[in-house]
């Protein structure tokens, strides 16, 4: 049997601390397209430790989150045009 990694953890237990390539795959969008949303300041920076950057899982969150939805406007009620 192989001994475990120190760096691995329980699956009930995710990483804080996500690379570029893992933050963007959590994301769900390419490299390219992260750094270019990190630029424009709709993903947050990273963390640095030392020489590594690394990105908070849940700023990724907090910044996904505030991304605009695809559809009308929740502010929209369908009912006001009826009236």
């Amino acid at each position: 049997m192989m001994a475990r990694r120190h760096q691995d953890l329980p699956l009930s237990l995710p990483p804080r601390g996500l690379s570029r390539e893992v933050a963007s795959r959590y994301i769900g969008i390419s490299v390219t397209k992260f750094d270019q949303l990190v630029q424009e300041g709709r993903m947050p920076a990273p963390k640095r430790i030392d020489g590594r950057k690394l990105w908070d899982r849940d700023a990724l969150d907090g910044a996904f989150w505030a991304l605009p939805d695809d559809g009308p406007d929740r502010s929209d009620n369908p009912w006001d045009a009826a009236a």
